[in-house]
């Protein structure tokens, strides 16, 4: 039996998606991970795939910001969507996560606070701990190698994520064209809740003011400050 058997047990998640574990996908997804762990290295390490749902409760959820998948380079994905941990040097951020600190620092729309917003390190679990469920698409990939693990079966799992949450009405934050396909998910979202953007490794990320628009949408100033 592996940590996929039932990795949520304990969080609300857990009841929430039991029949999915039991699904003959959940079992084929399971072995097809465990193996290219034992042939590459696989990000991120097995007791954080499933961080974003530990950390964020379904029935706490404000905000989903929906990503593809995890970093593919060696001590940055730690189980949240366009997040790295703490230890993770700050010039070695990706330029996905530049380019979100940079929309906080220029949406003329956000708080001052928001808009001095500087910190040392790209770590997002402040957000997470304040209902931003940082989800991607596909919870795991092989290392240097982007979208390995899409087909897998983490589509298939995360879109039932995103059913679920959808009860809790949240705001969706839709970054990129992969993202913007779960859209069709959505069938009782109001379109003011659906805020969609180019993916954040673009120039153009920042000029779309998703946060001061998901504001707009939650009818208030969500706390996007990060703690240094």
């Amino acid at each position: 039996m592996t940590a996929m058997t039932r990795p949520l047990c304990g969080k609300d998640w857990d009841h929430l998606l039991a029949e999915e574990f039991e699904k003959e996908y959940w079992d084929c997804l399971t072995r097809s991970v465990e193996q290219e762990r034992d042939c590459f290295h696989v990000y991120p390490a097995r007791d954080k795939v499933f961080e974003a749902l530990r950390l964020t409760p379904c029935s706490k959820t404000k905000v989903v910001i929906v990503g593809q998948d995890p970093y593919q380079r060696e001590g940055l994905a730690h189980g949240l969507a366009f997040s790295v941990p703490r230890s993770a040097e700050k010039r070695r951020l990706p330029p996905s996560l530049r380019n979100i600190f940079r929309s906080l620092r220029e949406d003329p729309d956000l708080p001052p606070e928001v808009r001095a917003t500087d910190p040392d390190h790209g770590n997002l679990e402040a957000w997470a701990g304040r209902g931003v469920l940082l989800l991607n698409t596909t919870l795991t990939v092989r290392e240097g190698v982007p979208g390995s693990h899409q087909g897998m079966g983490w589509e298939t799992f995360t879109n039932r994520v995103i059913e679920e949450v959808e009860r809790a009405r949240p705001v969706f934050m839709l970054w990129g064209e992969k993202a913007k396909k779960k859209r069709a998910l959505l069938l009782n979202t109001p379109e003011q809740m659906i805020i969609e953007s180019p993916h954040p490794r673009t120039a153009a990320f920042p000029k779309s003011q998703p946060f001061s628009r998901a504001n707009r949408a939650l009818k208030e100033s969500f706390d996007w400050t990060l703690p240094d």
